[in-house]
């Protein structure tokens, strides 16, 4: 096995055990890394940028670079401070520094680290006790709401909390809301002017309670390191080394924070993929992550393109998906390079309507979670995944796999029947089935216009509300439950209301049994950072995927880049479906999700750019022009010629090919190369290996180059090379026969120049 694929630890794209060994040495910590993992774990001095594409191993290349700077003596552990965005991979990353020897190291949260900070120097810079902690903002939004004398019920409640966090998080005051919310291109839930006068009121409100929220955390730790030097300098002499996970997600608030840490100094790691950013409606932006060279011209960007999670079958896919992307973030996409072994092709499936849908899924998981020598795949069913775009959408695939008795778990979701707005519904059509006849408004309606009644009274109307956030989700759920109603009278005409409530009920209690194993449902958002050897990505239909409350180029690309997301969390197994109709019987006028077109069979051919970005590294330098000056030479991972695996040796990467591989030598033309480079080694007085190396000669011999396109691409041939030696190269290669050299040389020493030749002031890149 290649360094590439094997570790002393745990191989590329595994999950490291909780009793791995600890590295004997800095050394060891860098064995199993590949070429540009190893680059990021040993840059440790000056501004890293590592542009991570899924599956590739970030997480490693960066809990390995923290332990070999600590077990190599270059860092203190104590001064390295690691921040992310979530509790569970701050713990994750804790874990792994701890196998790698590198305990000590503080792996935080931003809100985390922050409120660590601002605890421990609060009674310095303002005096007594930080302020408490408000852990739900909810019922005070509501009571500043009373307070304006506005009147939210409880799904507007929520919205309009998330838009004074948003607010916070991009440092906008109440007063200038409604103005960055039309900027941002934001649908308010309630008019702008009334969202401002609630955030007023709320931020009043804390103030004389003297409570404080998630983002004052984050709000106050930067007034305080911004107006007290002293509290500053203690910091930055406390945290002198900082890495920060998926940058993409930051906020301008969290970056703020980030630069007042980091002073003037430039000791800073990031890490992200702008082609990951989805939770733009938080607040995060990729800028930060896109501009890192702007502020910091000296930095080294490191790419790292292989793909050790997924298939090349799924990889070609992901790629696929962004070669017809557009604006900013698709400008600087990575093309994945899978490392895993060929696995099935996507299958991608339209069904008559979304009944069929999910039950022809559950039939498919069913066959593959079924053991294997009884015919099945063998897959756990923990390592199964059902994606939808929302959460309303999993009811009928909680259904479908409860009928084929498939155990399933949800994430970030709560179940269906245990959300607050079904388990109300249900309620009231208890009620009104107990009431029967005896309400008037119930009297001959049939029992899916019964419950449209029933659930009108609650705010579901025929048409969606506009917008996203929890109004659209309770109405989902809603618009579920009526379509709940009519599948089911379809299925029992003589049905009652009294007979579907008891449906419900039984659907309810039987998908409340607690289940140890079972196949995840989630939606695309909460599948973020998680993989699985199986996914299904449902439901990819237009007004889905892309939603349709997306209506600008900019939310358009965010969709397509969740639809990158989904596809990227499968190992082996990826399938694609939609229906051609909401309802069985139903016209069939849906169409499947445009992101899918030139992709997916029968769709014509794929229009957009081919992937851009390779992997490799850019170094910087002090006092460099970003987006101009010289053009730096860039390599991506190398493949062999003959087999395509990716090389990590450096004489297989020079020959480009595997040692043990086959390749036609021109054994003629290999000795005629010898030849004349020792001839140009003793006119220009240095060792035959300063023309060329063994290896290059080699390559050269095996590939015969016939242009200077051909000679550049093979490793060894450099720019300088290349104007030097060119020429005679190809010459050679040709079977040309050269003049004899001439004894004068030019003035750089460049045999066969004459002062005054452009080749003579080249570089070699």
């Amino acid at each position: 096995m290649t360094a590439a694929t094997s570790s002393t630890l745990f191989p590329q794209g595994s999950t490291p055990s909780a009793f791995a060994a600890t590295p004997r040495d800095a050394d060891a910590v860098l064995e199993g890394l590949d070429p540009e993992q190893r680059e990021v774990a040993t840059a440790l001095h000056g501004a890293v940028c590592v542009l991570a594409g899924a599956g590739t191993g970030k997480t490693r290349a960066i809990t390995h670079r923290i332990a070999y700077g600590v077990r190599a003596g270059i860092l203190q552990p104590a001064s390295v401070l690691a921040v992310t965005f979530t509790n569970r991979a701050a713990g994750e990353m804790r874990g792994r520094l701890r196998q790698l020897g590198a305990g000590g190291v503080q792996a935080r949260t931003f809100h985390s680290a922050a409120l660590r900070q601002l605890q421990y120097f609060w009674p310095k810079a303002v005096g007594g006790e930080v302020p408490r902690l408000l852990e739900r903002k909810v019922q005070l939004v509501a009571e500043a709401a009373a307070r304006c004398r506005v009147r939210l019920d409880r799904n507007e409640l929520r919205d309009v909390t998330g838009e004074i966090e948003w607010s916070k998080v991009t440092q906008t005051v109440p007063e200038d809301y409604p103005a960055a919310a039309a900027k941002s291109g934001r649908e308010a839930p309630r008019d702008p002017a009334e969202i401002a006068r609630i955030y007023a009121a709320y931020e009043q409100m804390k103030r004389d309670r003297g409570v404080i929220d998630f983002e004052d955390v984050l709000l106050l730790t930067v007034g305080v390191l911004q107006e007290r030097q002293d509290i500053a300098d203690q910091v930055r002499s406390q945290y002198q080394h900082f890495v920060v996970d998926e940058y993409q997600d930051v906020s301008p608030l969290q970056q703020r924070l980030l630069e007042l840490w980091l002073g003037d100094r430039q000791s800073l790691c990031v890490v992200g993929d702008a082609s990951q950013t989805i939770y733009s409606f938080t607040g995060a932006t990729p800028d930060h992550l896109l501009n890192f060279r702007t502020r910091h011209p000296g930095a080294t960007v490191v790419k790292l393109v292989r793909d050790y999670r997924s298939t090349p079958q799924v990889v070609h896919l992901a790629n696929g998906l962004l070669a017809q992307a557009r604006g900013r973030a698709a400008d600087h996409r990575l093309e994945l390079i899978s490392q895993r072994d060929s696995g099935p092709e996507p299958v991608y499936a339209a069904h008559a309507d979304e009944p069929a849908e999910a039950e022809a899924t559950a039939r498919r998981i069913r066959e593959l979670i079924t053991p294997v020598e009884k015919g099945g795949g063998g897959v756990p069913a923990s390592q199964i995944a059902v994606l939808y775009r929302v959460n309303a959408q999993s009811e009928l695939y909680e259904q479908a796999l409860a009928d084929a008795q498939v155990p399933y778990q949800m994430r970030g979701a709560e179940r269906f029947f245990e959300r607050p707005e079904v388990r109300e519904a249900g309620l009231l059509l208890r009620g009104a089935a107990r009431a029967g006849s005896a309400d008037p408004a119930l009297t001959d309606e049939d029992v899916p216009s019964q419950v449209r009644a029933v659930l009108s009274t609650r705010g579901w109307t025929a048409e969606p509300p506009a917008g996203s956030g929890a109004v659209r989700d309770r109405w989902e759920s809603l618009a579920a439950l009526v379509r709940l109603a009519e599948d089911f009278v379809r299925a029992r005409p003589g049905a009652t209301l009294a007979d579907l409530v008891a449906e419900l009920d039984e659907r309810a209690a039987a998908q409340h049994a607690p289940t140890v194993e079972g196949v995840t449902l989630a939606s695309l958002h909460a599948a973020k950072g998680l993989e699985w050897d199986a996914v299904f990505l449902v439901g990819l239909t237009e007004g889905m995927m892309p939603i349709t409350y997306a209506k600008t180029d900019e939310q358009i690309e965010e969709e397509r880049r969740l639809l990158y997301v989904g596809v990227t969390r499968a190992r082996h197994h990826l399938s694609l479906s939609w229906a051609l109709s909401r309802t069985p019987g139903g016209r069939a006028s849906r169409r499947p999700t445009r992101f899918l077109n030139g992709l997916r069979p029968g769709s014509g051919s794929a229009s957009g750019r081919l992937p851009g970005g390779v992997g490799g590294v850019e170094r910087g330098t002090a006092g460099a022009v970003v987006g101009g000056g010289a053009v730096r030479r860039r390599r991506g991972p190398v493949h062999c010629r003959v087999c395509g695996r990716t090389l990590t040796d450096a004489g297989e990467m020079k020959l480009m090919r595997c040692e043990g591989c086959p390749a036609e030598l021109d054994e003629a033309l290999y000795e005629r190369l010898r030849d004349w480079r020792a001839e140009q080694a003793g006119l220009l007085g240095q060792p035959a290996y300063c023309v060329f190396t063994d290896k290059t000669l080699l390559a050269i011999a095996e590939a015969v180059p016939g242009t200077e396109s051909e000679l550049s691409g093979i490793s060894g041939v450099g720019r300088r090379k290349l104007d030097r030696f060119g020429a005679d190269v190809l010459a050679l290669c040709a079977g040309q026969e050269l003049p004899l050299a001439r004894d004068g040389e030019g003035d750089d020493g460049a045999v066969g120049t004459q002062p005054g030749d452009p080749r003579q002031n080249s570089t070699e890149k």
